[in-house]
């Protein structure tokens, strides 16, 4: 609230200045304006161009004039609020405990739709030798090209590994004196 005020001061500052032509003595905003003569620096489209004294005002124009003011002035304010980034409320800016339950039960559903896609992708799994002998017995035989792939592959593996050869240069175990 303590803001607000102060942001309507500097737009009331802004917004009217000092002028010998006109008196207002009525609440802008719940503050008053006493004894201050001030001229509005955006003419209204309303008023005739004639300069007018305080004395010679119509009195139906001046709830209108007043209503136009405050119109503009709203209409100010918010462009001043879309353009501020308040930077203290940052850090308050945390979900609350509901949106929170809300995302969490979105994301569970959309776990669960994914979930149901990817089983309906996946191959079933060979059966257990232990639980179903007869289904691997009576299963389709594996093609003789991929038996002869792994055969080929287990025997670089093996290969490779009978290559390998460790040339101690240095003892292994170090014994550290203790003093």
């Amino acid at each position: 609230v303590l803001g607000h005020h102060c942001l309507l001061k500097r737009v009331n500052r802004w917004f009217f200045r000092r002028s010998d032509d006109h008196v207002f003595d009525q609440p802008l905003f719940g503050s008053f304006v006493q004894n201050e003569e001030v001229k509005p620096l955006i003419p209204d489209p309303n008023l005739d161009r004639k300069p007018t004294s305080g004395s010679e005002r119509n009195a139906d124009s001046l709830p209108s004039n007043r209503t136009d003011e405050q119109a503009l002035l709203t209409t100010i304010l918010q462009r001043t609020a879309l353009n501020i980034i308040d930077v203290s409320a940052v850090d308050s800016q945390g979900m609350e405990q509901h949106e929170y339950m809300d995302r969490a039960r979105q994301y569970s559903t959309k776990l669960e739709v994914l979930s149901r896609t990817l089983s309906q992708k996946k191959p079933v799994p060979l059966p257990s030798l232990t639980s179903q002998p007869h289904q691997v017995l009576a299963a389709d035989l594996v093609p003789y090209a991929d038996v002869q792939q792994v055969s080929k592959i287990a025997a670089y593996a093996y290969s490779a590994i009978s290559q390998i050869k460790v040339d101690a240069k240095e003892e292994l175990v170090v014994q550290f004196a203790i003093p």
